[in-house]
């Protein structure tokens, strides 16, 4: 690499590549500090890296559509592990920048801080924001490829490390001569009048990036399917040609997204829950000022001066029946998963907003002089906020935090000039909507203030507080969380059965009757008023919902024993709903296991005076395969062989053989990977809506091993 050869080698080396001008040094002198320091442009170099250099990128192709030109972006995961991003757009300059003296795509690909996106000129509002975007990318690139259709002609330069040059070959490792004196920008080919688009291909340097980055295909298409949505009519295509990712038939997977519907279908899709109101659209706009450094045309220098910048708003949201939150923010269509000053500007709108409205209908609503907090508004929200700023003020080059201050306030007021007009609205469905969120907000208000009461009062053992723990809980005599153990179990009958069979030491027992409410489709406070779930959360001892505090759970482990039949599976799958609404962090801990008790029990018989053996097994096709192994080898069975219907069938050195002592049993943890994904098919198996889960059973009715279920 040019820039890594001290200045005295290149003077005396007599080859091309190892030859060291100063152009050189004016070209690399920016982005050897990138190579050097990658961290602080993309964040890290793992995979995180890679993608973001990859968002770079396409942001530029995304920002062409927003001011208008091109409608279709084209990207393509090589079998090499190269990447190509295509689009329509106006294709980056060509020409000479007079200052420079270097071509536009030469200055936009070598340059930091180089490009259109500043002082207006060649972009209202834009993504790539920093200018470091492809500079950065093609710093951190053991080659870059760039073609450009342009007047009637294509344009193709490449760069080795950033530095501009030509390749003899393809790939990377093809010989590479360095240009020396001038860069040049070379016609390969030509394109009807009219056509116009930027072609990007690069491969990403294996001297930066980990030997474990990868792009990420997830990750790509929930980006690209984002972007759809938040850019009305712009198609984006994703085609994945690597070999790992090919088809059974060998075919690379295409994954297309065109939406019409912006952010309002962007919601819809988000949305997991039944809807209590209609999705909402809240446009509006503001203007503000802020001093900025601007160069001067006649001095030559940077010289501070305030404009008038202007924020359009653009929100869609809904509520729904669940308590599940889900905003998503955007600024210039980039996302900003950690929020900034829109974020905080929604919020506060929001909870301004509402708090009047509560304080105003009190008496209607029975609502007292409580007022709610910002997470009693927001639950069961889903909502897209987007802002459109010209240069926004990020907090780093990943552009995760919005800063500029005065989009809090413009955000604010949209906001409440926006549910100001639906709350005044005298259709019948806003009156209908409109008011029943505020019953909603008020139950999230008081199932707060119960729920906060019911956990300072299910505290950790003392002998005031046991008193207040359900008389049926069998405790345990340890104190010690890490070890303890709490058996949810099914009836009174196994209770019977696990009670000598447990370890009184660090096990605990609380019994259930038959099947508990189904959460998905109840109300919070159907929910506490249910007795079964009520004694499961004060057991476990740390609230539920948004107030979970797993620090203060009881138990280490919370382990649901059912039978090993139909029954027992709804039961678990009841139990398993309650967690994953109200005690979620203990499934993401990984600490609700379900037991697995044994179906049948085999008596092989010995001969002569030697001990028969017992062998337990946990399926029909085990069972079927031991009885036959046993008859190959010549050995008896007693008969009939016993099978378990339920535990209470089993005696207490049984139970605790199989399911509850720790040196012999088995168990399955239970973990929640993607909570998004897992809210979609609990409301999909659990929820309100019939038809979705009818559709769902019929469509999968052929996988059904028959095996698994107790007829």
């Amino acid at each position: 690499m040019a820039s890594e050869r001290s200045a005295t080698g290149a003077a005396t080396s007599t080859s091309a590549e190892s030859s060291y001008s100063a152009r050189h040094l004016t070209v690399l002198e920016g982005l050897e500090a990138v190579r050097k320091r990658p961290g602080m442009y993309i964040g890290t170099t793992d995979s995180r890296g890679l993608m973001h250099c990859l968002w770079e990128i396409i942001d530029n192709s995304v920002d062409e559509a927003l001011a208008g030109h091109g409608r279709a972006i084209g990207i393509t995961l090589h079998e090499d592990g190269s990447v190509t991003v295509s689009d329509e757009g106006r294709g980056v300059p060509v020409d000479v920048e007079p200052k420079s003296g270097l071509s536009g795509v030469e200055l936009v690909f070598t340059k930091l801080h180089a490009g259109g996106k500043f002082g207006g000129g060649g972009y209202a509002s834009s993504g790539g924001l920093h200018g470091v975007g492809a500079s950065v990318v093609n710093a951190l690139s053991s080659r870059l490829d760039v073609e450009v259709d342009r007047g009637g002609k294509t344009w193709a330069m490449s760069f080795r490390h950033g530095e501009p040059g030509v390749f003899d070959g393809e790939g990377p490792d093809a010989p590479f001569t360095a240009f020396e004196d001038s860069s040049e920008l070379r016609v390969v080919g030509k394109v009807k009048k009219g056509v116009t688009g930027t072609r990007v291909r690069y491969w990403a340097d294996p001297q930066i990036f980990l030997a474990t980055a990868r792009f990420e295909p997830d990750a790509l298409v929930a980006r690209a399917r984002q972007t759809a949505f938040l850019v009305p009519g712009l198609a984006i295509e994703i085609t994945d040609r690597r070999p790992e990712s090919l088809t059974e038939a060998g075919e690379p997977p295409v994954h297309r997204f065109e939406y019409e519907g912006g952010i309002s279908e962007f919601v819809d899709f988000l949305a997991v829950d039944a809807p209590l109101t209609e999705t909402w659209r809240i446009t509006d706009s503001g203007t503000f000022t802020e001093t900025v450094p601007v160069m001067d045309e006649q001095t030559g220098h940077l010289v501070s001066r305030e404009v008038e910048r202007n924020c359009d708003v653009d929100i869609a949201l809904r509520w729904g029946t669940g308590y599940d939150t889900e905003v998503q923010t955007f600024v210039n269509i980039i996302s900003t998963p950690k929020g900034g000053t829109h974020l905080s500007g929604f919020e506060q709108g929001l909870t301004r907003f509402f708090r009047k409205q509560i304080e105003q209908n009190a008496r209607k609503l029975k609502a007292g002089s409580d007022r709610p907090d910002k997470d009693d508004i927001l639950t069961g929200l889903t909502a897209v906020v987007t802002v459109r700023v010209p240069e926004p003020q990020f907090e780093g080059q990943t552009k995760e935090v919005l800063g500029t201050a005065a989009v809090r306030s413009i955000v604010s007021r949209a906001i409440v000039k926006g549910l100001d007009e639906r709350y005044a609205s005298t259709k019948r469905d806003d009156k209908t909507q409109t008011g029943a969120l505020l019953e909603k907000m008020v139950s999230e208000m008081k199932a707060r203030i119960a729920l906060r009461a019911q956990r300072d009062t299910a505290r950790r053992k003392s002998s005031l507080e046991s008193s207040s723990l359900p008389a049926k809980l069998i405790d345990c005599r340890s104190k010690n969380v890490a070890e303890t153990e709490l058996f949810i179990v099914e009836g009174d009958s196994a209770l019977g059965t696990a009670r000598p069979a447990r370890d009184s030491e660090f096990q605990a027992l609380l019994p259930i009757r038959g099947k508990i409410l189904n959460v998905q489709k109840a109300s919070v406070a159907e929910m506490l008023s249910n007795a079964e779930c009520g004694a499961i959360i004060k057991v476990i001892g740390a609230g539920s919902g948004r107030d979970f505090d797993i620090e203060s759970a009881r138990y280490g482990k919370v382990i649901l024993m059912s039978d090993a039949d139909v029954d027992g599976a709804h039961i678990r799958t009841l139990l398993l709903t309650l967690f994953f609404r109200y005690m979620r962090p203990m499934l993401e801990a990984g600490r609700v296991y379900a037991a697995v008790p044994p179906l049948h029990r085999v008596i092989v018989q010995n001969a002569g005076r030697k001990p028969n053996d017992v062998v337990y097994t946990y399926s029909e096709r085990e069972l079927n395969g031991l009885l036959a192994d046993l008859r190959r080898r010549g050995k008896k069975y007693q008969e009939p062989i016993q099978r378990y219907k339920g535990l209470g069938e089993m005696d207490a050195d049984q139970l605790a053989e199989t399911t509850m002592d720790r040196s012999q049993r088995t168990l399955r943890r239970v973990r929640v990977e993607d909570a998004q994904a897992a809210s979609r098919v609990f409301e999909l198996l659990m929820g309100n809506e019939v038809a979705p889960r009818k559709e769902f059973i019929v469509e999968n009715a052929d996988d059904l091993d028959r095996e698994r279920i107790d007829a």
